[in-house]
């Protein structure tokens, strides 16, 4: 068997980010299923930096991430992690209270908040219907990330602290032998004290390969489309747009619109693939609120998010197994997460506290802990 100090199922952001922290504590190898790391939810990301977006831990989680992704080591990238985007959350007549609400609970964090009337969001988005916004709340802050090179720097990171990233490397069964665990895989047996497991929608089936009982990670599948722009019609500039009740979001996409109808259907773990029936709801969605003609789609996928039962994510020793640690649930937000989560993962394996960054925005282990899911 390869031997290592930390076994890292899947090559995800999740197992990238932890896998290049951990390296500067031992040997790491990363086992990526696929004959990419990135295939699933990673590489079909829509990803944004935005401090609006999940629940409070999240929002902490997703701020104490902004230094990396805004000034990441040297030779991180080539190129710079985020881009000018801008976010608009737009409400309807209906939708107005709600955005409100959004808005008083996003203030005290995200001080930069402007509020708009309809007339503004329209300047800011033309193609939105005359009268059917009433209300925004715009983020200026909210970035694009770029998530090839994200991934891609995490795992030079990997290789240059002496890891390996491992594809076409599915784990088919785990067994705990002599204070180690051993991991059978596609492409041979590897023993290590620690996993980390970061396989996404697959956690809990990983756990259950390891002997352990699932901890409840659901699978959610979100659909996304291309389409073409009308000639003449210039959108580079506007901003990631969604409306208040998240059913609907749309930004630019190199010259065409992307569109989604911000579905959260459950799903078994699988190569997501989108449904005729939520497209056409992603496309009725946008003509409703916008004058954009959709005569052709260019372009469309589905991908999974996957969440614990309280939308947090989970990160820590499982309760039952020794060396057996929980990366998983991201949901959404891994992208825009993964430094602060990849840090407090790897603090946590080697047995130090929560990062001060992250501890100081109100983040704690036990709001992490698999702990928390079990009976």
């Amino acid at each position: 068997a390869d031997t290592c100090d930390f076994a890292v199922v899947g090559g995800g952001i999740a197992g990238a980010s932890a896998a290049a922290h951990l390296a500067r504590y031992g040997r790491v190898v990363v086992l990526e299923r696929e004959n990419q790391p990135g295939y699933h939810a990673t590489g079909r990301s829509a990803a944004m930096y935005t401090e609006t977006y999940g629940n409070h831990t999240i929002r902490a989680l997703t701020l104490a991430s902004r230094a990396f992704l805004e000034t990441p080591p040297a030779g991180f990238s080539d190129h710079p992690l985020l881009s000018p985007r801008g976010l608009m959350l737009i409400a309807t007549v209906e939708l107005a209270e709600r955005l409100a609400a959004m808005y008083d609970d996003f203030a005290p964090q995200c001080p930069d908040l402007e509020r708009f009337d309809g007339n503004e969001a329209h300047r800011l988005v033309p193609a939105l219907k005359p009268g059917t916004v009433a209300a925004a709340v715009f983020e200026p802050g909210a970035r694009e990330i770029d998530v090839h090179r994200l991934l891609s720097g995490y795992l030079g990171l990997v290789r240059r602290n002496g890891g390996r990233v491992v594809t076409d490397a599915e784990v088919t069964a785990i067994t705990r032998e002599g204070g180690a665990w051993s991991l059978a895989t596609r492409a041979g047996r590897f023993s290590a004290p620690v996993v980390v497991d970061a396989a996404g929608a697959w956690a809990d089936s990983i756990a259950r390969l390891a002997g352990l009982e699932p901890i409840g990670i659901s699978p959610k599948r979100r659909t996304a489309v291309i389409v073409e722009l009308p000639a003449g019609l210039d959108a580079a500039a506007w901003p990631l747009t969604i409306l208040a009740d998240e059913t609907l979001y749309f930004r630019p996409e190199a010259g065409r619109l992307l569109v989604s109808p911000a579905d959260e259907t459950p799903s078994p773990a699988c190569d997501a693939q989108p449904e005729d029936t939520d497209v056409a709801l992603g496309i009725e969605r946008l003509t409703r609120l916008t004058d954009i003609p959709v005569r052709r789609i260019e372009h469309k996928w589905a991908g999974l998010r996957s969440f614990a039962a309280d939308k947090n994510p989970v990160v820590g020793f499982e309760p039952s197994a020794d060396g057996f640690f929980w990366l998983a649930g991201q949901g959404g937000y891994g992208v825009h997460t993964a430094d602060a989560l990849a840090r407090l993962a790897a603090a946590s394996v080697i047995g130090e506290p929560v990062p001060g960054d992250i501890a100081a925005l109100g983040v704690t282990a036990a709001d992490l802990a698999p702990a928390r899911l079990r009976p």
